[in-house]
């Protein structure tokens, strides 16, 4: 792609965010900005999230022909939020590899630009491979700083063309993996707290359920969970389902005891 064709593209991209040609500037990318800081508070889930920042990405770095998020958990590694499917089939030899610019830029906590991917000494076989099955010669990748040891993330750009991205890019796509980062440790600390609200809710109604059977059952605690385990099995309904309506009625349906046919 020519300077002219990066020009072109970043205009139509600023065009896609409802700003005129005239915007092309400081100001355009000032407002694009803070129109993601918008799209991120509204983004409620890690999905969300992620889908938000790889957007973004490729309306404000013109020389990204596909942009994605790579997130790995204990060294497996998937590839979410692709503007298109070719992320997913370049990713997938990194992770076979286990070598390559994404995988590195998460595991090494770093950021990592290369132009000349098949040449690049630093991943010689993911290089060759990536550039004659799918004709990628430059990546841009950032390591997105989350606050969980449990999710890791980085955000990857791709292009056909060789020495695509520049430092301006990559410090855009630094701010950009910032701000995602940033919302990405929001949504995985709600995310927490909803889990961990259910949990106690569902514990409560467990607990509440034990207590009315061992006061009408006279039973103890250890015989009353038993009894919902029970009834759980023979229902193929979960033990909190039947605690909810044990706590709503006061009564536990239990399965019939067979008859004894020797008697």
């Amino acid at each position: 792609m020519t300077s002219t064709g990066h020009a072109g593209a970043f205009v139509s991209r600023i065009a896609l965010n409802g700003l005129t040609t005239s915007d092309a500037s400081r100001p355009a990318l000032a407002k694009l900005f803070t129109q993601l800081g918008v799209d991120l508070v509204r983004a409620e889930s890690i999905d969300a999230v992620m889908t938000v920042i790889t957007r973004r990405a490729f309306d404000l770095i013109p020389s990204a022909e596909h942009a994605a998020i790579s997130r790995g958990r204990k060294r497996q590694f998937e590839t979410v939020a692709a503007t298109s499917d070719l992320p997913v089939r370049v990713d997938q030899i990194q992770y076979r590899l286990g070598s390559g610019p994404c995988v590195d830029a998460i595991t090494e906590r770093s950021a990592f630009r290369t132009g000349e991917l098949e040449t690049d000494g630093r991943w010689p076989e993911f290089g060759r491979e990536a550039a004659a099955r799918y004709d990628i010669h430059s990546m841009l990748s950032i390591r997105m700083f989350v606050e969980d040891d449990d999710l890791r993330a980085g955000l990857n750009l791709y292009s056909s063309n060789r020495d695509a991205f520049d430092e301006s890019d990559e410090t855009t796509a630094t701010l950009l993996a910032t701000h995602g980062a940033l919302a990405l440790t929001a949504a995985r600390r709600r995310e927490k707290i909803s889990n961990l609200e259910f949990a106690l809710s569902t514990s409560r109604h467990i607990g509440a359920a034990m207590g009315i059977l061992m006061a009408t059952q006279k039973v103890t605690d250890e015989q009353a969970f038993d009894l919902l385990r029970i009834a759980s099995q023979a229902t193929h309904r979960k033990v909190t389902e039947i605690a909810e309506d044990v706590v709503r009625t006061g009564v536990l349906e239990l399965p019939p005891v067979p008859e004894d046919r020797h008697r």
